[in-house]
């Protein structure tokens, strides 16, 4: 009974409501005043679109003559920016509805996940449509609740391919494949978007052979799908992302290129389809294929230059990659800043600047790329520069921009430009957990440990790893050992999983304090509790503990135990230990196996001669100086920072 009223009212409304309206206010506008209103509704539209929304209220309110498109404009702006509460004012205070008000009211409620005022909206609703069923439908089953979305679906009077699209969707996010596969089947009218949300669906669940057979047996059904090739694009980019690039290849050979015999396919492959597999040869470092899939486009856009010279870019393949760049008819913005990237990360800074300056207009990521470049390449006060001319040419600087600059000033120990950095990143960004960490290495590596470790606490929960190695690394190198120490035990407390980078510094700690025990300790601790293979840089540190606090014999048996060749840095420590405890003997073992690896070097003649001086060995000194002569060995001259 009641759904019986319902669909007469329906009718009712649809048939009587027209000439009823004629008394109304709406009704009786003129057709001068309409121009009007079409014009302030076009005005508010507009400045909605340009997330101008204020300004369009307040047009909104001002203006005397609205129509419901008016009210609906205002309405959908307020949804769209999620601000339900004033879209449901604005709904109550609407003085005429009509199903475009509903629906837009009941689609926000749900895009907010307020299914349960959604609800009593769509039950209030005098006259549902299609769009209206749709919408409440589509929520439910966004949210995780097929039953009613089941429910709902059973009562709707009418379903098109949304409807059935909105249930499959659902049953795919909440995993139940069965169900997707079977509510697909049973559609009576498919389009490609049904398609589409399947096999993505599928791939989203790692079911990625189960999409290519209904993939497959839709091509073989004589089915009213025209166009499947973004469901075949979607399933070779799936399995381009699971490294199955044979299997990829197979589908996109699947999609014809041409008509066949003379009779019209349902479709073809698109620009999308070659970009789509040069990726995959390009994710699976596979050049030479995707060069000569490339070669084969009758038709390309700038994604498939992009990509291919992308390819040669991660591959370090730079001159192939310029040469593609000089082929490219209108290369833009991203392909500069790829090539300048790349030219910067293989140390090819003059042609990354030449490209720089060439460019015809340049982007936030130009100017980070470029000031990076020189960062890495401990180019800094160039990098510095850059940042101070991107600010006068008008670019805002952002996270990754403050990040390169903040490493420039660590490098060079300027904390006062690191101060004034930070004073932007308070300005300019909400600082991440990179930002931070950034931060407290510049103030770390600047001997401002204070303000370091007020950013550390600062942080709270949100510190990461790279956050206790910097607090944990600037107390270790500025001699606070004990406070360094005490960090490393509360990382461990609050079950973070050291790096090899952390023991790095609590070594550091324990060999600038003689802490000899606890070297060992935190050594085998690195090995047997976190796993951690020894570095060279470990081994150079434990050689240094136990040298300088005499343990030779130690030390050599550590050094003939490496399973890697001893370093500089090995070799180095030992010969300092050596000269603290003036024995000659061993310094004479460290110094030759220095010499072999650094043969041009003059730290190792220096100080053997150093040391047969203060034990007054004068023929053994004068031994070392004619060595220098002869292999033309210059004293390298000192230099500090100041």
């Amino acid at each position: 009974m009641v759904k019986t009223w319902s669909r007469l009212t329906c009718t009712f409304r649809k048939i009587l409501l027209p000439e009823l309206q004629l008394s109304r206010p709406y009704s009786k506008i003129l057709p001068g005043v309409a121009s009007n209103i079409r014009i302030l509704n076009n005005k508010i539209t507009n400045l909605i679109r340009n997330s101008k929304l204020d300004d369009a209220r307040m047009l909104f309110d001002k203006s005397k003559q609205r129509n419901t498109v008016t009210w609906n404009s205002m309405l959908s702006g307020y949804v769209r920016r999620r601000e339900i509460v004033k879209a449901r004012q604005l709904f109550d205070e609407m003085p005429e509805r009509d199903t475009v008000s509903w629906n837009t009211m009941i689609s926000g409620y749900v895009g907010c996940r307020c299914l349960n005022e959604g609800r009593i909206l769509f039950d209030e609703m005098p006259c549902r449509d299609l769009v209206s069923w749709n919408t409440i439908i589509s929520g439910y089953a966004k949210n995780g609740k097929m039953n009613e979305a089941l429910r709902l679906f059973t009562q709707a009077p009418n379903r098109n391919p949304v409807s059935w699209n909105a249930m499959v969707t659902g049953f795919l996010q909440n995993g139940d494949l069965r169900n997707a596969v079977e509510f697909f089947k049973k559609m009576p009218e498919r389009d490609a978007a049904s398609l589409s949300a399947l096999v993505s669906g599928l791939i989203l669940n790692g079911e990625l052979d189960e999409a290519e057979k209904i993939l497959l047996d839709t091509s073989y059904e004589n089915d009213t799908i025209m166009d499947k090739v973004h469901a075949y694009n979607t399933l070779i980019a799936g399995y381009g992302r699971k490294g199955r690039i044979k299997d990829a290849r197979n589908i996109f050979d699947r999609i014809p290129s041409h008509c066949d015999h003379g009779r019209a396919v349902k479709f073809k492959r698109n620009v999308v389809s070659w970009n789509t597999m040069i990726m995959c040869y390009v994710k699976a470092r596979d050049i030479l294929s995707a060069r000569v899939l490339f070669e084969e486009m009758m038709e390309r856009d700038t994604c498939s230059w992009n990509t291919m010279i992308n390819g040669y870019i991660e591959m370090s393949e730079m001159e192939e990659a310029s040469n593609l760049f000089k082929k490219m008819p209108n290369p833009d913005v991203y392909t500069w800043n790829s090539l300048i990237s790349g030219f910067g990360e293989t140390g090819k800074l003059e042609i990354a600047r030449e490209l720089f300056d060439k460019m015809p207009e340049r982007n936030q990521v130009s100017w980070n790329s470029i000031i990076s470049a020189h960062e890495k390449t401990k180019k800094y006060k160039t990098a510095i520069e850059l940042f101070i001319n991107m600010q006068i040419e008008g670019e805002k600087p952002d996270r990754h921009t403050l990040s390169s600059i903040l490493s420039a000033c660590s490098e060079l120990a300027d904390i006062q430009l690191g101060i004034q950095i930070h004073q932007k990143v308070i300005k300019i960004v909400t600082p991440d957990v990179p930002l931070n960490n950034s931060l407290i290495t510049m103030y770390a590596r600047c001997g401002a440990i204070t303000q370091a470790m007020a950013i550390f606490e600062e942080m709270k929960s949100y510190k990461d790893v790279i956050s206790w190695n910097a607090m944990i690394g600037g107390y270790a190198s500025h001699g606070y050992a004990t406070s360094a120490l005490q960090l490393f035990g509360l990382m461990k407390e609050e079950s973070v999983k050291p790096t090899y980078i952390t023991f790095i510094s609590v070594l550091n700690a324990c060999a600038n304090t003689g802490l000899v025990e606890e070297g060992r300790m935190h050594f085998k601790s690195m090995v047997d509790e976190f796993g951690i293979e020894p570095r060279v840089e470990h081994f150079a540190t434990l050689v240094d503990i136990l040298g300088r606090n005499g343990h030779f014999e130690e030390a050599m048996d550590v050094i003939r135990g490496m399973k890697i060749e001893p370093d500089k840095a090995v070799w180095g420590a030992l010969l300092g230990a050596c000269k603290v405890h003036n024995d000659v003997k061993l310094a004479r073992v460290a110094a030759e196996a220095l010499i072999k690896l650094e043969p041009e070097s003059s730290t190792a003649y220096v100080l053997l001669h150093n040391m047969y001086a203060d034990i007054e060995q004068w023929d053994d000194a004068t031994e070392i100086r004619r060595l220098m002569e002869k292999h033309n060995i210059k004293k390298a001259a000192g230099y500090s920072l100041v």
